[in-house]
């Protein structure tokens, strides 16, 4: 008997999907134990990997040298014990109960430690990380990074909430409330503030942080109004709304969202992918309005994130455009040889795996124009419109969409070792794990896209029915507004500046936004498009400015020559300044 080359063709895709399941579905059983075993050995003090480290101290790797990452991160520590508490309250594994209660105590005393961005009333909360003793880092580095009190508030408040629901108010208004209120007071007074993004790199107002932020005082307004703290409640709601309405801002008008409001690159990052899964709320369905992971537009922006890897790596070379691929950082990436990165990869099934619980859950899924180039990846001929999980055109869509985010999967188990180890990155050219070995978040994001997989869920924050104010308003100073925001404009700062290998170059100044002319928390600079660095800062309108650029190299710092740069601020817009070092 002849076939037909369509039938042929059909089965050669069966057989494709049937394989990528099967090899999946193996990968995940024996990944899950070694990612739960690796995440654990990085949590001191009794983890295998964690000599050293206090009680609820996660290090990021034990790896301290190319690169050193033997450090405790607030954002990434409260990633991963987002995931152990979700083990916990959910009952999957109440065994890690011990772990929560030291990273509670650890986190009570870090956020006492005075250091380089202030203290516990002057800033200190937005220190991206320690050293595993708990004591300040003191070296350069880009500070502060504020989504790591949001980030830490929301996994306490979820623990918070379980506590409650076991009837142990006491414990959570005396000892955990106090904790969580000074990660919300920060986010509260500091939300619109220029920040340092998710990768430590630029220094703008960032969408990972935006809406990790949002969330935080939702969750915090509601954890108050339970326990009766009600004084608090007004102002983080009336933030909140505010943070709603400048999360809009970051989607543009080319389908995608831009990661960060600076740095001078395309803005596909992952960044947005990252948000979408650690702001799911899967009682909030395919809301737009807080890019939940099926909304039209974190899957429109999830085709041009994942697409912007396809030429630029070796490994991707070939593979059709319907069928996954290794994803780094953003496409402009040079840290190691701008590389995929395991965590990124995995961020992408996630979120599709997220986005098949909820249209499974509610019966049907929507495609607008907005997200119609995504669903015509899986089907050419589908129009807009809403179709019930009993067409055959949902049934289409679904599959072939969980065969991709199956890809995904099956992209990293073909670049893990064999003995399952995760480091941060493996190479574009060969897929040869590379840069830091054993990356706790690494482990934390195998385990989280494994849940979904399975899916699992976490609970409900409140993201479900919120509308975005007519009218947005924030904070004066040097806010995170990407410009416009009334008080501030959006200035760019452009210097051409040749360096050494390991020397950076920082940009101070007369105002807060510039950090009062402090070298040890001067705004550091993009090389991205080097020799020219670059930063885009929000500063007071209408304002004299003086400024210098400063160069770090091994803890040795020089300033440019005198006499100061300066500038006046225009009243609205945003404005461009060229410099060269001098």
């Amino acid at each position: 008997m002849i076939l037909s080359g369509v039938f042929v063709t059909l089965l050669a895709v069966v057989a494709s999907n049937v394989w990528a399941q099967t090899t999946v579905d193996s990968f995940i059983a024996k990944e899950s134990p070694i990612a739960k075993a690796g995440l654990l050995a990085n949590i001191g003090p009794s983890g295998s990997k964690s000599s050293g480290a206090k009680a609820g101290v996660v290090i990021a790797s034990p790896s301290n040298s190319n690169p050193d990452y033997l450090y405790t991160w607030t954002r990434d520590s409260a990633l991963v014990f987002s995931w152990i508490i979700d083990q916990v309250t959910l009952a999957r594994d109440t065994s890690l109960r011990s772990q929560v209660e030291n990273y509670i105590a650890s986190t009570a005393r870090i956020q006492q430690v005075s250091n380089p961005s202030g203290t516990i009333t002057t800033g200190g909360l937005g220190e991206p990380k320690f050293n595993i003793d708990e004591s300040a880092f003191t070296g350069a580095w880009g500070r502060p990074q504020r989504d790591g009190p949001a980030l830490r508030s929301t996994a306490l408040i979820t623990y918070a909430n379980w506590l409650i629901g076991n009837n142990n108010q006491t414990y959570v208004t005396n000892t955990l409330w106090p904790i969580i209120q000074r990660d919300l007071d920060y986010v509260a007074s500091n939300w619109n503030q220029t920040t340092f993004d998710l990768w430590e790199e630029v220094s703008s107002s960032s969408f990972f942080t935006t809406a990790v932020q949002h969330r935080s005082l939702r969750q915090g307004a509601a954890l108050a109004t339970k326990i009766g703290q009600t004084s608090v409640v007004q102002g983080y709601n009336t933030q909140a709304a505010n943070l709603l309405c400048f999360l809009q801002t970051y989607w543009n008008n080319q389908g995608y969202i831009t990661a960060n409001t600076g740095g001078g690159r395309s803005g596909k990052d992952a960044n947005t992918v990252l948000t979408s899964i650690h702001t799911f709320d899967p009682d909030a369905g395919c809301d737009a309005v807080t890019f939940q992971p099926c909304s039209d537009r974190a899957l429109a922006n999830l085709l041009q994130y994942v697409n912007a890897f396809r030429s630029i790596y070796s490994i991707n070379s070939g593979i059709p455009a319907n069928q996954a691929v290794a994803t780094g950082r953003y496409p402009e990436d040079s840290y190691f040889g701008g590389n995929p990165w395991y965590l990124t990869t995995l961020a992408a099934a996630e979120q599709l795996y997220d986005a098949l619980i909820v249209w499974n859950k509610q019966g049907s899924l929507q495609v607008t124009s907005t997200s119609l180039p995504f669903f015509q990846v899986f089907s050419s001929g589908v129009t807009a419109g809403t179709y019930a999980s009993s067409s055959s055109t949902f049934t289409t869509l679904t599959t072939a969409i969980k065969n991709y985010a199956d890809g995904f999967v099956a992209v990293v188990a073909k670049y893990t070792p064999a003995n399952g180890g995760l480091s941060e990155q493996y190479t574009r050219a060969a897929g040869t794990p590379t840069s830091a070995t054993d990356l706790t978040w690494s482990y934390a994001s195998a385990l989280t896209a494994f849940g979904a997989r399975a899916g699992q869920t976490p609970a409900s924050w409140g993201a479900k029915g919120l509308t975005v104010p007519t009218t947005c308003s924030g904070n004066t100073g040097g806010g995170g507004g990407g410009g416009g925001g009334g008080n501030t404009v959006a200035v760019t700062f452009n210097v051409h500046a040749e360096t050494t290998f390991g020397e950076n170059i920082f940009l101070t100044g007369s105002v807060d936004a510039l950090q009062n002319w402090s070298p040890d928390n001067a705004l550091a600079l993009s090389s991205a498009n080097y020799p020219t660095w670059s930063v885009s800062v929000n500063l007071p309108a209408n304002t004299a400015i003086e400024y210098k650029y400063i160069r770090k190299f091994n803890g040795a710092i020089t300033w440019e020559s005198d006499p100061n740069m300066r500038t006046t601020t225009p009243g609205s817009g945003s404005v461009t300044l060229n410099d060269t070092w001098r």
